[in-house]
């Protein structure tokens, strides 16, 4: 697999034709999405203002990646000062990773710092901004940090919402992230079919402004 480098380089190169261009905007996201991969892209679509028509604009998908690059180099600096602070504990004989107030207390699976599993319902200021203010949060352990938002702040203020399929997310209603998450009694056909036919309209640059979350 390419690297985030490789296919930033490519966003950029405007021999390129303007759809081979947003393929590696989109391949970008595979190496780095702080809402995931879904919600990610629907805020660069929005804040970039991505036409359906890329030839229109394709400086867009420059816009894109820039603010994508600018939110991964503050990830990428926290996980070094992270790595290094691994490597100083176990040369003092503390292996164990030891439970703490910061972000990767309730982190769930790679890169996700701020996951919204809704992809049309997410934070709609710029992505370092809000990736900077949840590496810096601090929720301390005894305050069931699963329900307090490193975003916005908010605590024990959330909505449900059903993937369709396994899962139940407890929603910030502020801004979308997931506090929460709690496996699902049964599946809703109709309701993966309706975030399904969502998502479609979505990857086909057919983008609307964030909805709010779900009451």
């Amino acid at each position: 697999m390419s690297s985030f480098n490789t296919h930033q380089r490519r966003v950029y190169d405007e021999s390129l034709l303007a759809r081979v261009r947003h393929t590696n905007l989109r391949s970008c996201l595979v190496h780095f999405a702080p809402y995931g991969f879904r919600a990610t892209y629907h805020h660069l679509c929005l804040s970039a203002g991505i036409p359906k028509n890329l030839e229109k604009d394709p400086d867009s998908l420059i816009r894109a990646v820039e603010e994508l690059h600018h939110a991964r180099q503050l990830w990428l600096a926290d996980e070094r000062a992270y790595a290094n602070s691994r490597r100083a504990n176990k040369a003092r004989g503390f292996r164990q990773v030891r439970a703490d107030d910061s972000w990767r207390g309730g982190q769930r699976g790679w890169g996700n710092i701020a996951y919204c599993p809704e992809p049309t319902i997410h934070p709609d200021e710029p992505l370092p901004v809000v990736v900077e203010r949840v590496l810096r949060s601090s929720v301390p352990p005894d305050e069931a940090p699963a329900l307090t938002c490193r975003v916005c702040g908010n605590r024990d203020n959330t909505s449900a919402w059903h993937d369709g399929v396994y899962q139940i997310h407890q929603l910030c209603r502020e801004c979308g992230i997931s506090l929460a998450v709690h496996r699902a009694d049964a599946p809703d056909p109709l309701l993966a079919a309706d975030h399904a036919r969502q998502w479609k309209e979505i990857w086909r640059l057919r983008n609307e402004s964030p909805r709010s979350c779900p009451s």
